[in-house]
């Protein structure tokens, strides 16, 4: 037998006699094999012994070989092979960076009145709410201090609570009026809290206490869990330590929750729940449970059950019967509609139990049960409702942020990235958000009125994008108001971001913030959530070319540009994808998983770019001519690198990163 082992830093062929048990090193040509990257098609090149025993064919440097049995002789076997490949235009869009006004998209926690005649939602890091159907959305508060959070109505209507978060002052609950008036502070205590209901009656308010997520303070974040707390104030009493999306029954005397429940087998994922507890926690029923819902929730009365599942909201009859009921999009146990095309968020609904709403970026979508279901509706033929495609567009749009005036600076080494080329005692010339004028001090005219500043001594270069940078936003909601990582970015020089996987309401919202100047960072773009080709809730099936077009109009309402498919394992389902992007205007960021194969394939089927790096060194002809005559870009990534050890460590190595700065 022959086989590949590590020897020192060297990859070396052995040879193993079945009879004796010997192992003897043959030859230490090998390239280097792939044990530091995931080598899911193996470690190394298949290899194969000549059928007379003597010697083994194998790939190495480049060149097939034959290596000697006996004495590990090595000669190239001489070969060279025509190969015609077509690739495919890769999908490049020019994108708008700072339009003066833009589109505020992502709007979260939308939830319509009780009485159906407005909407309430958070954009821009404050609370709204807007006439239905063709209201101006107008500000609740008048609050600049705090970010304003998880609103949600009283069964009344005529109330609101919601959660704020101060990075000095930490968060807390409040109350208000529909109107923003007569505001309430219900929280004694600092804290991080988080999905805030009323009861039924509107005495009660259950709500969740969270940990601190490296990006807010750790103060005050003890004790997490669900809570509940008289309206009017007091002192909150936990209910359980485990549970999210809590709310109310009708009776007010039990809490339903979304629950995280065991696999169908021991090693398997956990799945969703769909949970109810009493106000001290016990008497527990699981009431429904699925393998990939992120959102269930249930009609008021009871009667019907709507989730998310993969993206998609689906909606079925419940009858609760005792016993534990599986949600699952094509059950026979009962009839399941899909209602949406693409997708949906902030599932709920109206107070008699009769229309569901949700969400999709900036658009405001409703379904009557009696047109989802024949046997509720009216006329006995009534044929159920394809998935609504068109919603109720209830976002708006708001001015960029610009600074005013003109400002010079003055005397400072410009480098233009022009080949070596350095402009000394230059002058750079800003007009508000634009630069207007570059060069010699000598022959740069400054505006009257500019303002300017003296910069001798210092350089002065071109903002650097980086074009594959994770940045944290958050978590449950909470965006810290001065996050330390954009301010380590800009501090660095990196004036623009673009993020090829983060959660899509905490990215998307993020960017908007910054583009609006009620944050401070970098420009941000992101992909959003991956299109994730593995097993799992946040898996994006994607079968067909409408598959594809259906993940992509999803991800461009909420403000994409671009897409990361991620490890999506069939060719034709990346294909697929590309071509919805061309159709929509957007571009496709593949990451390979550490896959060479995948890698090749993704130049030649007109991906974007390639995320982290090819994890085959060195590349030769056949990869370097293909990817030479593609126009699809490269980012190897210095964190993450497949094959090798991590770009990080030369750093640690070579200077003391913490004096940077």
């Amino acid at each position: 037998m022959a086989f590949v082992r590590r020897v020192g830093l060297k990859s070396v062929l052995f040879t193993y006699d079945m009879e004796s048990g010997r192992e003897r090193p043959l030859w230490d040509g090998l390239s280097h094999d792939q044990q530091e990257a995931w080598a899911i098609f193996g470690a190394y090149p298949t290899m194969a012994w000549m059928p007379d025993g003597r010697s083994i064919v194998l790939w190495a440097q480049g060149k097939i070989w034959r290596v000697n049995a006996a004495t590990g002789g090595a000669t190239q076997i001489p070969f060279r092979a025509q190969v015609k490949q077509s690739i495919t235009e890769a999908v490049r869009f020019q994108q708008q960076v700072a339009p003066d006004r833009f589109d505020v998209k992502m709007l979260r926690w939308v939830s319509v009145a009780p009485d159906g005649r407005s909407v309430l939602y958070q954009a821009l890091g404050k609370l709204w709410i807007r006439d239905l159907p063709n209201g101006t959305p107008r500000r609740l508060t008048r609050d600049e201090a705090n970010s304003e959070l998880h609103p949600a109505w009283s069964a009344d209507g005529r109330s609101i609570v919601y959660t704020t978060w101060n990075d000095r002052e930490l968060g807390a609950i409040w109350t208000m009026r529909r109107d923003g008036s007569s505001r309430r502070k219900v929280t004694s205590k600092p804290g991080h809290y988080v999905e805030p209901s009323f009861s039924h009656d509107g005495r009660r308010i259950v709500f969740r206490r969270i940990g601190s997520d490296g990006l807010r303070s750790n103060l005050h974040s003890r004790d997490p869990g669900v809570y509940w707390i008289a309206a009017t104030g007091g002192e909150p009493t936990r209910i359980t330590q485990t549970g999210t999306q809590p709310r109310f029954n009708r009776a007010g005397d039990r809490i339903y929750l979304t629950t995280s429940e065991p696999g169908r087998a021991p090693n398997e994922p956990n799945r969703t729940g769909f949970a109810s507890v009493n106000l001290s926690g016990g008497e527990r029923i699981v009431h429904l449970i699925s393998d990939n819902a992120s959102q269930i929730t249930l009609s008021p009365d009871d009667r019907y059950v709507a989730w998310v599942e993969r993206f998609q909201v689906y909606m079925a009859p419940f009858t609760p019967t005792g016993q534990t009921v599986t949600l699952a999009p094509r059950s026979t146990a009962y009839p399941v509609r899909q209602v949406t095309r693409d997708a949906g968020l902030n599932l709920h609904w109206a107070q008699d139990g009769r229309r569901l709403y949700w969400s999709l970026g900036p658009e405001l979508f409703q379904r009557d049960v009696s047109r989802t279901f024949a046997f509720a509706a009216e006329g006995a033929d009534t044929v159920p409702a394809k998935p609504d495609t068109v919603g109720v567009r209830i976002g708006f749009q708001t001015d960029a942020d610009r600074p005013t005036g003109i400002l010079a600076l003055v005397g400072a080494t410009v480098i233009p990235m022009r080949g070596d080329s350095v402009i000394p005692n230059a002058t750079v010339v800003i007009d508000r958000n634009r630069i207007v004028a570059v060069g010699p001090s000598s022959s740069v005219q400054i505006p009257a009125g500019a303002r300017r500043v003296d910069v001798a001594g210092r350089y002065i270069m071109p903002g650097l994008i980086d074009v594959h940078a994770h940045i944290g936003t958050g978590s449950a909601g909470i965006s810290p108001q001065t996050n330390w990582g954009y301010l380590a970015n800009l501090a660095f020089g990196v004036t623009t971001m673009h993020d090829p996987s983060n959660n899509t309401e905490m990215v998307f919202a993020n960017a908007e913030m910054l583009r609006a100047g009620r944050a401070i960072g970098p420009r941000l773009f992101s992909t959003g959530t991956i299109l994730y080709g593995a097993e799992g809730g946040a898996r994006a099936v994607v079968n067909s070319y409408e598959d594809a077009l259906s993940h992509l109009r999803r991800l461009k309402a909420v403000g994409a540009f671009s897409v990361k498919s991620y490890n999506q394992p069939r060719r034709d389902s990346r294909q697929q994808i590309v071509e919805a992007a061309r159709a929509l205007g957007m571009m496709v960021v593949p990451e390979g998983g550490s896959t060479y194969h995948w890698n090749m394939t993704h130049v030649l089927d007109g991906h974007t770019g390639l995320e982290h790096n090819i994890p085959v060194a060195p590349l030769y002809n056949d990869a370097l001519t293909l990817i030479s005559s593609s126009k699809t870009g490269y980012t190897p990534t210095l964190i993450v690198n497949y094959g090798g050890l991590s770009g990080e460590y030369y750093w640690y190595q070579e200077s003391n990163v913490w004096e940077n700065g």
